[in-house]
């Protein structure tokens, strides 16, 4: 996590007038959007409002065609999904990229594998070290999955999400993106995943979320940013705000 101090009421990701087009079509047209740490935003609208290009251009999966992104104050530009996560931004996709035949802590260190030397030649994986951090990491945001040891194919829809989300915690993220993280699971996993989702936010990171589900959004996010045709219709605190006020701003477009 990269931990250099923010001046009071300074965001610690901030997007400016940023815009991506391809060909003809305005994808993204001038959005401007704060997140401070320790925070919650959900990103709403309807299909086609321009929700997924603007957290690809955030993650570094794509380039804005114009505007700014700044972390921690400073304008940054990403290359690469690596360039973000090397500055302290973690995606969750909605196909998770998790390998099912592998276990727990396998996945957790995919791609980022403990290993120790034998006879100073050799490098094998340290299976018991990923185990014991996997644990510690669980732990740390009171994650519960009932084994380590299975693979996890076998794991609920709601523990295989917070699993992805586990793999991102170990790099200390100061930003995490989610799309849909409760998407396609019952009432009790998405209870378990938004939980997961407030206790990120309590330990100080800053949730950027796609939700198309406004009783999860209004349950959890502290402001409710709505897209509409690639135009940011508003940003609400959610405290402030009813269900009704957003959907007719995401059907309306208008504040």
């Amino acid at each position: 996590m990269i931990t250099e101090a923010l001046e009071p009421h300074q965001p610690l990701l901030s997007v400016r007038d940023i815009d991506k087009s391809y060909g003809g079509l305005r994808a993204i047209d001038g959005v401007s959007l704060d997140i401070k740490r320790g925070e919650i935003v959900a990103l709403v609208g309807d299909n086609g409002a321009g929700k997924s290009t603007l957290i690809k251009m955030i993650c570094g999966a794509l380039r804005p065609d114009g505007g700014e992104i700044l972390l921690r104050g400073a304008p940054v530009s990403f290359g690469s999904p690596k360039d973000a996560t090397d500055s302290g931004i973690e995606t969750v996709h909605q196909s998770l990229g998790l390998v099912e035949t592998l276990n727990v802590p396998e996945n957790v260190f995919l791609g980022r594998e403990k290993t120790f030397r034998v006879f100073g030649l050799f490098n094998q994986l340290d299976l018991p070290k990923m185990r014991a951090e996997t644990r510690r990491l669980l732990e740390k945001f009171r994650i519960s999955v009932p084994t380590l040891n299975e693979p996890v194919f076998r794991l609920s829809g709601g523990q295989r999400q917070t699993i992805a989300i586990s793999r991102l915690l170990l790099s200390e993220p100061d930003v995490i993106i989610m799309d849909e993280p409760m998407a396609a699971l019952g009432v009790d996993e998405g209870r378990q995943v938004m939980d997961l989702v407030v206790n990120l936010r309590d330990q100080g990171i800053a949730v950027l979320m796609i939700s198309h589900n406004l009783e999860h959004v209004f349950q959890i996010a502290d402001r409710i940013a709505v897209l509409k045709n690639g135009r940011l219709v508003g940003v609400v605190a959610t405290a402030e705000t009813s269900r009704e006020a957003v959907v007719a701003m995401i059907t309306l477009g208008a504040a």
